[in-house]
């Protein structure tokens, strides 16, 4: 009855031609709201800008094969760079902030090898170790190509079961592999690393390995992988006489409490030094004459960049990682640019809010305020109940 009553009344007050214009004018507003929220939801179907990278880059990493070969070399491109490898230089060379104090934690030596180690606890992280191992009576090409040699490390390093190279990127030099290792009464710890090679003037070596992600190696249940892993080294002649040393900083998360992580590093790693020597020595005579024909790591080796080999007192000795937090990679900086691109764009909602408040303008300048008025209340009630219904649902995505 009341339906009845509101359209008669507004036909008696106008013609037959007002009541034509009011229907044209109400339809191609509601036609422009709904194909507004057609475009929409066809839109956020779509999801390209409104997902962040992060969430890209891991559902990708964690769910997506690469196809090609250049789909599997582009993953390794950008997880280590140059000022990756002048960190590790600053630390092995005790070029850190003055309120890093160093706890010395072993020191001990033979006729053959010596070991020292110091650590301390970082306020954000976990325990990192800074050691020097000196060997007697070896060269560089030896000592770089033992340390480097995984699969000859499963014979006498039994904590090591299992390694697999995942990806070798011939022009950055990055390489991805994945090591699995057991613990007596642990989980065996699954490692997923990138590391890479460098070379400097004076004949050193350098190598940094940090942890990564990568579609071959899908997570699995038996292992507790690995989540935090940074570790680097320096292979150099000891001056003055024949001994190499290697002198690393290690920092490693594998889900241990830190103090039982402590007390087994001061008490196990004496006992691994001189099982490591001992393979050394024997790998130095079973292998000598495979050097020359063997690719190894030297393939990849990359050089020092020339920068960080000017002496000490003309370099900027700016702290390497907030260079590293305040220049990020190519990618990720476009990904910025075009979500601040994307954010002066106006919303769908406000598209949308302004549709509704044209066509209510419409109905107005075309001479009759209640039926564009009522036609405008109508659906912006509908959209507030909508909206209040929506927010007293349960949130399925709460932490508990």
């Amino acid at each position: 009855m009341w339906g009845e009553e509101f359209w008669r009344e507004n036909i008696n007050m106008e013609g037959g031609d007002g009541w034509t214009w009011r229907w044209i004018w109400t339809l191609a507003v509601i036609l422009l709201i709904f194909t507004c929220r057609l475009l929409s939801s066809r839109f956020r179907l779509r999801g390209g800008p409104t997902l962040s990278y992060s969430s890209t880059a891991t559902a990708t990493a964690t769910a997506t094969a690469p196809k090609t070969d250049d789909d599997v070399v582009s993953l390794g491109l950008g997880i280590i760079s140059d000022l990756d490898l002048k960190n590790l230089m600053n630390e092995l060379d005790f070029e850190t902030s003055p309120d890093v104090i160093w706890e010395d934690v072993v020191d001990k030596s033979t006729d053959s090898i010596s070991y020292k180690a110091k650590c301390y606890k970082p306020k954000d992280g976990p325990l990192k170790y800074l050691s020097v191992t000196t060997f007697e009576d070896c060269s560089i090409e030896v000592l770089l190509n033992f340390y480097m040699d995984n699969h000859y490390r499963m014979q006498w390093d039994k904590t090591m079961v299992h390694h697999q190279q995942l990806q070798v990127d011939c022009r950055s030099g990055i390489e991805i592999g994945r090591t699995i290792k057991k613990f007596p009464f642990l989980t065996p710890r699954e490692y997923v690393l990138a590391w890479k090679l460098w070379q400097g003037t004076d004949g050193s070596f350098y190598c940094f390995s940090k942890e990564c992600e990568h579609p071959l190696a899908p997570r699995e249940k038996r292992y507790i992988r690995v989540a935090v892993f940074r570790s680097g080294w320096r292979i150099r002649k000891v001056p003055g006489r024949n001994a190499c040393e290697i002198r690393m900083v290690h920092q490693e998360d594998a889900g241990l409490n830190v103090e039982m992580a402590k007390l087994a590093f001061t008490k196990g790693i004496w006992s691994y030094v001189c099982k490591m020597g001992s393979a050394l020595r024997k790998y130095s005579d079973e292998k000598q004459h495979q050097l020359n024909s063997t690719a190894g790591a030297s393939m990849y080796i990359q050089k020092v960049p020339a920068e960080f080999e000017v002496p000490k007192d003309l370099i900027n000795t700016a702290h390497p990682e907030n260079l590293i937090t305040s220049v990020p990679p190519p990618h990720i900086e476009n990904c910025r640019s075009n979500t601040r691109k994307l954010s002066r764009r106006p919303s769908n909602k406000f598209i949308a809010n302004s549709l509704v408040l044209l066509g209510g303008a419409i109905c107005l300048s075309r001479g009759h305020s209640s039926l564009g008025a009522k036609v405008a209340m109508a659906y912006m009630l509908s959209k507030l109940t909508k909206r209040k219904q929506a927010g007293n649902l349960p949130s399925n995505n709460k932490v508990s």
